[in-house]
C-alpha cells in the first residue's frame, strides 16, 4: 500500500483562491484588511499557511450571515491571522455571531411592525412615518434613522 501524499505546509495564492473559492483580488483585499496573513518566499510571492482555509471559510460563513468586514475583524481578533482557530475560539465566534444575529432579528422586527402603514401604502406619510426627521432635528442624537434605531436598542 502506497503512503498517503504528503501535503505542502504553505499554499500559494493560486492554490488559496482555487480551494477556498475566493478571488485572489479578494485574498490580497483581505490581507490588507488584517483579515488574514501571509508570508513572503524569496521571490516575493505570497505564501499562505494552511489554516488560511479555515479562516476564509469562517469569513464566508459570516459574509453569508450579513456582517460586515468591519464586524468580521472584531469577530475574529482574538484569534490573529496566522494562528488555527481552537474548537473553543471557533465556539467563542459563534457565541458572538449568536448574540449580534439575535441583535439583527429584533431590528428587522422592529423596523417590520413599524413600517406595516408604509409597506401597505408606499406613501411615507409625513405625519405617521417613524423614519421621519423634518429639517435634520434629530442630528445631534446620531446618524441614520434615529427614531427607529432608539426603538432598537431598547
Amino acid at each position: 500500500m502506497s503512503q498517503p501524499k504528503k501535503l505542502p505546509s504553505v499554499l500559494s495564492v493560486g492554490e488559496v483562491a482555487r480551494r477556498s473559492g475566493v478571488a485572489v483580488s479578494t485574498l490580497h483585499f483581505y490581507e490588507t484588511k488584517g483579515l488574514i496573513a501571509a508570508e513572503r518566499s524569496r521571490g516575493n510571492q505570497r505564501r499562505y499557511a494552511r489554516d488560511v482555509l479555515r479562516r476564509l471559510s469562517i469569513i464566508r460563513v459570516a459574509i453569508d450571515l450579513g456582517f460586515t468586514l468591519v464586524e468580521i475583524t472584531e469577530l475574529l481578533k482574538p484569534i490573529p491571522p496566522g494562528v488555527t482557530p481552537s474548537a473553543q475560539d471557533v465556539k467563542n465566534m459563534i457565541e458572538g455571531w449568536r448574540h449580534a444575529i439575535n441583535q439583527r432579528i429584533e431590528g428587522l422586527a422592529l423596523l417590520r411592525d413599524n413600517l406595516d402603514g408604509c409597506i401597505g401604502c408606499g406613501c411615507l406619510s409625513k405625519d405617521d412615518c417613524p423614519l421621519r426627521n423634518p429639517d435634520d432635528s434629530l442630528s445631534s442624537q446620531g446618524a441614520g434613522a434615529v427614531l427607529l434605531t432608539k426603538q432598537t436598542s431598547r
